[in-house]
């Protein structure tokens, strides 16, 4: 497949990464020429630098035999007519485009991206994505990553065990005969900073973290078993007033049981339109590093305090603080990946990074087959995949154990006709079944070759 991309920034280069390792065509775009050379030298892809929206750089980039473009540069306006010239001029059939500002968002003007107006197929949104990412975290304070799959029945968890976890040292075929009823498999263990798919032989230690699939009505019980109970966010302190912190705050006023919010804003007039722009939550003027305003906001009773400002150090900093002073859960904001091996030894719970998350949200509407669903682990380490059994895919009819996964990867739910299964070696496909497959990054391209047959845009 012939791609496009627009933007050689951490999310750009990041797709690039992916789809040239599975043998796309993958021409980049960018007018700064350092970020395009990166881009050149460390991917099999063409770069070309230039303004992406200009027709003759689109046709440089060869945009007369693309299938599809993906605008993700810095802005939203070069994004969008990127989008029509790719349209308009070179009828490029699937078109992606990351817009950051709410405006362009806003029902009232949902006619906007009408194919007869501005032609645009997908549009990500990093705040929202970020946002909902949050709510995830909140609706399992134990884990340091959640993503949900099959429409909410099934959830991906990652958990860091310690010497509380009653299961360490124990094989995890033997916790599947302990707990034969639990609907949860361990699909990925990271140890010594090495990211695997375990064997049933395999152990867990103190210090692993591990991801689970598991049913969503067993998700409790999942964590229950590995030391992890799960617990009420009831009281929430945010810490920044943003588009992120406006949406998980109007989220958490939308639930049906009663959280307890409060907001921390530095900036004086994002605080006012906080505050007209929120019913029941509180909203503080000030820094949400400060201990005095920390103390003014019942950090001490806090369930929860996510930091998401658009300053990395500044989030690090008020989830310490915010640790310090007896919260509960930390969760920050962080863009720079380079931070994220802090997050343990500072003490911070979870981490959300936008660039991983708009990725994976932008790499859900490229894949080939019937891929319903990509979450990325990490940078890059592994991937998550949600897909659908094609009657043409080298799956159907035949049983997980016959089908030949590589090593890296694992089956971790399958759905029949609806119902949830926990799948083994003898669990047959069959066509129109859902699949969560865990696969380490190598062994991605081997996955979406066993999904499809023939290109299918959906």
């Amino acid at each position: 497949m012939k791609i496009i991309i627009c933007g050689a920034g951490q999310v750009g280069w990041q797709i690039a990464r992916h789809l040239s390792g599975e043998f796309n065509d993958v021409s980049i775009v960018d007018n700064n020429p350092a970020l395009v050379r990166r881009a050149t030298d460390a991917l099999e892809v063409q770069g070309i630098v230039g303004f992406a929206s200009h027709p003759d750089v689109l046709e440089q980039a060869g945009a007369r035999e693309a299938d599809m473009i993906i605008a993700a540069t810095h802005s939203d306006e070069v994004n969008m007519v990127t989008c029509q010239v790719a349209h308009s001029v070179f009828n490029v059939t699937r078109k992606i485009a990351r817009l950051r500002a709410q405006s362009y968002l806003e029902p009232v003007y949902s006619d906007l991206f009408r194919r007869d107006h501005m032609p645009i197929d997908v549009v990500i949104n990093p705040e929202q994505e970020v946002s909902r990412a949050a709510l995830r975290r909140f609706a399992a304070p134990s884990t340091f990553d959640v993503q949900d799959f099959l429409d909410g029945s099934v959830q991906l968890a990652g958990l860091a065990l310690d010497e509380d976890c009653p299961v360490l040292n124990t094989p995890l075929r033997q916790l599947t005969e302990l707990f034969s009823s639990l609907r949860a498999i361990v699909v990925g263990v990271r140890r010594g900073g090495k990211l695997f798919a375990p064997e049933p032989g395999d152990q867990l230690f103190d210090g692993d973290q591990i991801y689970v699939v598991s049913e969503a009505t067993d998700l409790a019980r999942t964590l229950a078993i590995f030391g992890k109970p799960q617990a009420k966010q009831e009281r929430v302190v945010i810490v920044g007033a943003g588009n992120v912190g406006l949406g998980v705050a109007r989220a958490l006023e939308d639930r049906k049981e009663r959280v307890r919010v409060k907001v921390i804003e530095r900036d004086r007039s994002r605080a006012e339109t906080a505050a007209d722009l929120l019913e029941r939550t509180i909203v503080l003027h000030g820094d949400g590093m400060d201990s005095e305003l920390l103390g003014e906001a019942a950090i001490d009773s806090a369930d929860a305090l996510l930091a998401v400002t658009d300053d990395d150090k500044t989030n690090l900093l008020a989830c310490v603080r915010a640790k310090a002073m007896g919260c509960k859960m930390t969760i920050a904001l962080v863009n720079d990946p380079s931070l994220v091996p802090l997050m343990a030894h500072l003490g911070i719970d979870a981490h959300i990074n936008p660039r991983a998350t708009t990725v994976s949200s932008i790499l859900r509407h490229v894949r080939l087959g019937r891929v319903r669903s990509i979450y990325t682990i990490g940078d890059g380490e592994a991937e998550v995949i949600e897909a659908q059994v094609l009657s043409t895919s080298p799956l159907a009819g035949r049983t997980i154990a016959n089908i030949g996964f590589p090593e890296g990867a694992l089956v971790g739910a399958v759905k029949k006709r609806g119902e949830f299964i926990k799948p083994t070696g003898s669990t047959e496909l069959e066509e129109g079944d859902l699949l969560v497959i865990f696969a380490l990054r190598n062994d991605v391209p081997v996955i979406e070759r066993l999904l499809q047959v023939a290109v299918e845009y959906f």
